[in-house]
């Protein structure tokens, strides 16, 4: 990387070096490291080996650091910086500008359904000689005339995937954007393109940036496009060159937080309108509601109401065979009742015609395949009692880890019955772990070796932390028993302790049982 800043020396735009220097920091951006974290280890690594180097390159790269990395890598880059200064190592013409800048305007363009935003914020490079002395005369020969740094940057914002920026660049024709985006939305009602508030536009970022970062990871799919870690760094930098104000990004945000009984509310209101009028059966349709308002709350900014083509084939065939255990009757009512829904919400909304049309397509093609999708584990052999019993939260995510937790849930054991046991509840999930444990009740640390199986149970249960759980399918899939799979989360949780994220990368570190693993 610092043989590639030596092409830095080159350039003549102060955005140019910008973006070759993002595009360095983002080679490494969203990965993941077991041990570690990867923007000190590479990041704050480079700026440690550009400051030893003392070149000219190094130099520019530092200069770029201090503005673009992240803070801590940004105040190593600058105390170097201005040390290699001191020294007179040399720097282009070009090196003061690095993020002198400031915004120009701010818009947005979003389709009427609510899935996305594009937000473009415009930039020019400050006049630095002006700035500093507004009344110094002009100089006795003309400068050489600087490039036109003027700029956009422009962000994705997919409220589909919990309002993450997906995709980010960076265009030198402002206006040909502006206009065409513009134009776009010029008698499109699926489309409008307005001005946005500087300080919104940089809530409006700032959170979606968050957002991103929290959703990435080395065991998620690939989330972003292919270009955008390349622009993550500029995008933060100039993110910050926004004036602060709003806390949260309205008018997203503005809707107030659905009470139990606000979301009852709305169901009831929906059952009783016209658009639930045909569905025959009333009790499914109301659980079905209910599960369509709680995904609007939880999982899309508290906007049940909001309808789109995505929104409705992500909950039907993504969030719900995966999230929660719908009864037989539900499952057959649950594409009617979205259909209903749709016409319902719509016109709440202010979705245009086009939209409700698409939306309601899409929710029919996508009911076709909801019987595919949708595997109930009652078919799978399972008890549909012993399931509930599983899953209280309806949390269908859940069955396996449970299961593979509580394995004694059925039949007699002495005058037990089974059965009559709740494992969530702290008394009855006791009796459950020592029937599992009746063959070791003789052992002198009885006590304390079946509480900590009480203790792996519950975070098994909670799924806390989900490296637990993950941990434990890799070493079944070796083919270990299921007891010595228990011993060994048990043994690196009380190694561990009280420390999440060390205990997160030593169950990560797991790839197999040792010949002798340690006694517990």
């Amino acid at each position: 990387m610092l043989l590639a800043a030596r092409e830095l020396l080159a350039v003549r735009s102060p955005l140019d070096a910008e973006l070759m220097v993002s595009d360095m920091l983002g080679a490494w951006w969203g990965r993941q490291l077991r041990r570690g974290d990867v923007e000190e280890f590479l990041g704050e690594g480079l700026v440690g080996f550009a400051a030893k180097a003392g070149t000219p390159a190094a130099l520019t790269l530092l200069i770029a650091v201090a503005y673009l990395g992240t803070p801590r890598q940004a105040a190593k880059a600058e105390g170097a910086a201005l040390a290699l200064m001191e020294s007179d190592v040399a720097r282009p013409r070009w090196a003061e500008r690095v993020g002198a800048v400031k915004p120009r305007g701010c818009y947005v363009s979003r389709d009427a359904y609510g899935d996305q935003d594009t937000v473009v914020c415009t930039f020019a490079y400050r006049d630095l000689v002006r700035e500093a002395d507004p009344a110094a005369a002009p100089p006795a020969e003309p400068p050489r005339p600087e490039p036109d740094d003027s700029h956009a940057l422009v962000v994705i914002v997919d409220y589909n995937m919990r309002g993450m920026a997906r995709d980010a660049w960076v265009s030198s024709h402002v206006e040909q954007l502006l206009e065409k985006a513009s134009a776009e939305a010029s008698g499109n009602p699926m489309l409008r393109f307005e001005e946005l508030e500087a300080t919104q536009a940089r809530a409006l970022l700032e959170f979606a940036m968050k957002a991103t970062t929290a959703s990435l990871g080395r065991k998620s799919p690939k989330l972003v496009s292919d270009g955008y870690s390349a622009f993550h760094a500029f995008a933060r930098a100039r993110i910050k060159a926004l004036p602060p104000g709003r806390k949260r990004p309205a008018p997203l945000f503005s809707e107030a937080p659905y009470s139990r009984d606000r979301r009852a509310m709305l169901a009831a209101e929906f059952l009783a309108s016209d658009a639930a009028e045909h569905l025959s059966d009333p009790s499914a349709a109301s659980r079905c509601a209910d599960h369509i308002i709680d995904y609007g709350c939880d999982q899309d900014f508290n906007r049940p109401l909001r309808v789109s083509p995505t929104k409705c084939q992500t909950f039907l065939l993504d969030w719900l065979p995966r999230k929660v255990l719908l009864s037989e009757a539900e499952q057959e009512a649950m594409p009617h009742v979205l259909l209903s829904w749709v016409r319902f919400a719509a016109p709440k909304t202010g979705l245009p015609e086009p939209g409700l049309r698409a939306t309601l397509d899409a929710v029919w093609e996508a009911a076709g395949q909801f019987t595919e999708a949708y595997r109930d584990p009652t078919t799978f052999g399972l008890d549909r009692s012993l399931v509930e019993r599983l899953l209280p939260d309806g949390d269908l995510s859940a069955l396996a880890r449970r299961a593979f937790a509580f394995p004694h849930l059925q039949g007699m054991h002495g005058d037990v019955d089974l059965e009559a046991l709740d494992p969530a509840v702290d008394a009855d999930r006791r009796i459950l772990l020592e029937i599992d444990h009746a063959d070791e009740r003789d052992r002198p640390d009885f006590a304390e070796h079946l509480a900590w199986h009480e203790e792996i149970a519950k975070r098994l249960w909670d799924g806390d932390p989900e490296e637990l759980w993950e941990a434990a399918q890799r070493l079944l899939d070796l083919g270990h028993e299921r007891h010595d799979v228990l011993h060994v989360l048990m043994e690196i949780a009380e190694r561990i302790g009280d420390h999440p994220h060390e205990l997160a990368a030593a169950l990560d570190d797991i790839a197999d049982i040792p010949d002798e693993p340690p006694p517990v």
